[in-house]
């Protein structure tokens, strides 16, 4: 029977100064960036570490000098480009500040989402960014993320939750492209996507309600269409639209992803967007000012957002006692070719005069 060969011991930090003929302690300040290390010193014990495949255990460092260089970022929907975004926001601004970022995905699932936060939690994170999962609760916060974590929510809100959030101004972006349309002549409009149970959605509703009150117009239920907020949702549920007569020329979509996946649906059913149907969008992904029309759309700029989101959480982990922060950012309308007038009603034909 051929013997297992034995595993390979963990290089140390006693391996390294040892090798090199200094202490742990100049190793240690070598890891770390310190300018007290000499140029020749530092250069000996880098050669050194990259010899021996040396790997740095930064969670043990964290632990003996009680903080963390870690942020963890959990988004409900990776597949969403607002998310990529804004996670790039995020993993810039904690660059600037020497940390990293932690990344985790939910898929929209509350029991996925638990999971994720137990095991980054677990990495001891300076701070914790999290877009919750439709249906999250009070208790699943608590359960997961603990009391001492500092947390964030972005986007979406948590009922009861005395923690920092930061958002778009959801109810004024719905309402500037809702307005928008009326504008153009539209007066039969659809409020597409997103499901009720979301924070963000039900103030969207609550914007687009308010644009067609202000204009005399009434929210016809059967023209609000729910549906998850992907590209393949959005194009597999357009038919909906157009179920009863009379149909809505025009939509309201929760957010760009679903914006693009009606104009999808539209071309399969022989419809073009901007010409035959207007569709407007929310967050001004960098796709949808090159789609084809370019997509009408509430402008939120997601990379910046992210920035903004790693700066509060860092300064909450700076000053734990400090009074939760609520930062709903203002938000534009960028009026693309997407939202056009509504087509011209079909004229009657001409009659023939009688005959003699």
């Amino acid at each position: 029977m051929p013997q297992r060969s034995p595993s390979r011991r963990r290089i140390t930090l006693a391996d390294i100064a040892q090798a090199c003929g200094v202490s742990r302690a100049t190793v240690s300040l070598v890891l770390s960036g310190s300018p007290m290390v000499g140029a020749a010193t530092r250069t000996r014990v880098e050669a050194e570490i990259r010899r021996q495949g040396y790997v740095y255990n930064r969670g043990a460092a964290n632990l003996r000098r009680n903080t963390s260089s870690s942020v963890a970022l959990v988004v409900n929907d990776l597949s969403n480009p607002f998310f990529a975004e804004f996670a790039a926001g995020v993993d810039e601004a904690l660059a600037d500040a020497g940390c990293v970022m932690l990344l985790g995905s939910t898929g929209e699932s509350v029991e996925r989402q638990r999971a994720v936060l137990a095991s980054l939690v677990e990495h001891g994170p300076a701070g914790l960014i999290l877009s919750p999962a439709e249906g999250t609760s009070l208790d699943d916060l608590r359960q997961a993320v603990g009391l001492h974590t500092p947390l964030l929510l972005f986007n979406r809100d948590v009922d009861g939750a005395d923690c920092d959030f930061l958002g778009t101004d959801n109810v004024e972006g719905a309402r500037l492209a809702t307005a928008q349309l009326i504008a153009r002549g539209h007066t039969r409009i659809a409020f597409y996507g997103g499901h009720a149970g979301s924070s963000s959605c039900r103030q969207r509703r609550e914007g687009y309600a308010r644009a067609l009150a202000d204009a005399g117009l009434a929210a016809e239920p059967r023209w609000r269409i729910e549906c998850a907020p992907t590209r393949l949702q959005a194009a597999a549920q357009a038919g909906a639209l157009f179920a009863r007569d009379p149909a809505p020329t025009a939509a309201v979509c929760y957010n760009d992803a679903v914006a693009l996946g009606l104009m999808l649906g539209l071309a399969a059913r022989g419809l073009r967007a901007g010409d035959d149907f207007a569709v407007t969008g929310f967050d001004d992904i960098p796709e949808a000012a090159v789609s084809v029309p370019p997509l009408t759309t509430v402008a939120t700029d997601p990379r910046a957002r992210g920035r903004q989101a790693a700066t509060m959480v860092l300064a909450r982990a700076r000053v734990p006692d400090a009074p939760p922060a609520r930062v709903v950012h203002p938000v534009q309308l960028a009026v693309r070719a997407s939202s056009a007038s509504p087509p011209p009603p079909p004229s009657a034909p001409p009659t023939s005069p009688p005959t003699p």
